[in-house]
């Protein structure tokens, strides 16, 4: 039986190890502890399976800054699933609990540097259509957006903006 929950204490280190048979590198797992470290996210949920974890999201505190104002919003990052255990629906269900936890939280948008084949099933558009970009360089169909609030976001456009450890996690 597969559950959704927040992350405890207890499962750090297992998320440590996610992380890096996921990706095949230490870098994620850094991040990952460098966020939770300077309590730099919203929202950490596991998947578990049988009491073993098999996933895990992380979404943590991005803006979109503008001439006029700044909006504070989710980024959705990293994501990651056993490898023996992907492409069975895991990764849909911890980004859709993270959605609905994120609804329920007020926030007004996610954004995502991610598969442009992947993400749209659950929202996803290319942040450019809302006159967003990203402050690093990348493709601009792997930067994507879900606006969750639309009177919220109507009208914002400018550079969306990660906290710093993503640029400093190595």
């Amino acid at each position: 039986m597969l559950t959704v929950r927040e992350e405890r204490p207890a499962d750090i280190e297992a998320i440590r190890v996610l992380n890096q048979q996921a990706f095949g590198q230490l870098l994620e797992g850094r991040l990952v502890d460098a966020l939770r470290s300077n309590r730099g996210f919203i929202l950490s949920l596991v998947a578990a399976l049988n009491d073993e974890i098999v996933g895990h999201i992380l979404f943590s505190p991005a803006i979109v800054r503008s001439d006029r104002e700044q909006i504070s919003g989710a980024g959705l990052g990293p994501m990651a699933v056993l490898p023996e255990h992907q492409r069975q629906g895991i990764g849909g269900k911890l980004i859709e609990a993270g959605k609905q936890k994120l609804r329920d939280l007020g926030c007004p948008f996610v954004v995502v540097v991610g598969h442009p084949e992947y993400y749209p099933r659950f929202g996803f558009e290319p942040a450019s259509r809302y006159g967003i970009r990203c402050e690093w360089d990348v493709p601009d169909d792997v930067f994507m957006m879900l606006i969750m609030d639309q009177s919220r976001m109507a009208g914002v456009s400018g550079l969306a903006e990660y906290r710093r450890e993503f640029s400093t996690a190595r």
